[in-house]
């Protein structure tokens, strides 16, 4: 997304609520790029391994941005760190950090995703917040001022879901209505147009939208009744439709009704089946596919045969995925470690991030990774 890909919580019937109120042990560990402190360790020295951060074992949710790094905790606590040019951090001003900061007092954040230099935010009563980077509408506001510190989109009380892209974003209600803001330019909005908006907009009137995911210019979402849409920039072959052609409103990948989870990185897209199964298409320069080559594919490939993938998320150019015996699995792009093997060698099949069972969720931030284990 350039930046922000992947989701936070997205293990089967994960429900963050109850979690708040659950005795978790969840620690928080990151690698890959460091140079503005989004590893979060206190240093800009990368690491190619996975780094503990501090001792806490109360972390829940993650997400990585174009350079920085943001967490709640399960005491509902929202935390933030690495790059802050356009105050993304969310702690009202423009200053980098490479620790954990706490953005506010608040104990009541739920769901967090980020954009490539911002940050969207439901809290547990449903309504929507946003900061950071503003250009073209993206924070939903109603402007395009920058925001260094959390400010709320609307006054309703109704968002369960959302989803960050570049400089837009996604946002699914309790009902199941879709709606979007931000840059548009290549029709990642999904409104039938090219218009930027700096509100949240209905996408068409359907009320069985269920996950979402946003690329840098790209949107993936499923129904209800399992089957997958994209929209937006198509140039990589990343919406799937077996062309490299861009649209503004929401086409239907196939014919299946068993797609289940679905992720993006920059330019490719990740999804998992209902049987387990995992797929993606796009661009795979760096071997983001995990196809075990470097061709791009314009249509959904089975990554191996296996059944037993639970968990997905994408970084700038590689991919991260879970499988249900709890191993981490990383492959794509690897120049500054963010595969987590050890080294700096792209990898263009899955590796295995040593041999822990206890993965619980991840996200990849642009040549970075953050997971949380237990």
């Amino acid at each position: 997304m350039s930046f922000r890909y992947g989701s936070g919580i997205n293990k089967p019937g994960f429900n963050a609520l109850a979690a708040q109120t659950t005795t978790y042990t969840y620690e928080l560990y990151t690698w890959g790029q460091n140079n503005l402190g989004q590893l979060g360790d206190g240093t800009t020295v990368k690491k190619s391994s996975p780094n503990q951060i501090g001792a806490l074992t109360a972390w829940l949710n993650v997400g990585g941005g174009a350079a920085f790094t943001v967490a709640t905790k399960t005491d509902g606590t929202f935390w933030s760190w690495g790059r802050n040019s356009f105050g993304q951090l969310g702690l009202n001003n423009l200053t980098n950090y490479s620790s954990p900061k706490q953005v506010g007092a608040l104990t009541n954040w739920s769901e967090v995703e980020t954009r490539a230099s911002g940050v969207i935010a439901v809290k547990t009563d449903g309504t929507l917040w946003g900061w950071g980077q503003n250009f073209g509408g993206s924070i939903g506001d109603g402007t395009t001022t920058y925001r260094s510190s959390p400010v709320q989109i609307g006054a309703l009380t109704t968002w369960s879901k959302v989803a960050g892209g570049a400089q837009y974003s996604l946002a699914r209600k309790t009902d199941g209505t879709l709606w979007s803001w931000g840059v548009n330019n290549s029709g990642q909005l999904g409104l039938g147009n090219l218009t930027y908006y700096s509100s949240p907009m209905q996408v068409g009137a359907l009320t069985t939208w269920l996950n979402i995911a946003c690329g840098d210019y790209h949107s993936v979402a499923t129904k209800t009744d399992g089957t997958l849409w994209t929209w937006g920039r198509g140039n990589e072959g990343q919406l799937g439709l077996g062309n490299i052609t861009y649209y503004s409103s929401p086409k239907q990948v196939g014919a299946l009704t068993t797609w289940y989870k679905v992720a993006t990185g920059q330019y490719h897209t990740i999804t998992i089946k209902t049987d387990g199964t995992l797929w993606t298409w796009g661009l795979n320069s760096a071997g983001e596919l995990g196809l075990g080559n470097t061709t791009s594919y314009s249509s959904p490939k089975q990554v191996g045969a296996l059944t037993t993938w639970s968990t997905i998320a994408g970084g700038g150019r590689f991919t991260i995925a879970a499988k249900t015996n709890g191993t981490l699995w990383l492959w794509g792009n690897n120049s500054n470690g963010q595969l987590g093997d050890g080294t700096a060698t792209t990898r263009s099949s899955p590796v295995q991030v040593g041999a822990l069972t206890t993965w619980f969720t991840f996200a990849g931030g642009n040549d970075f990774t953050i997971a949380l284990k237990y």
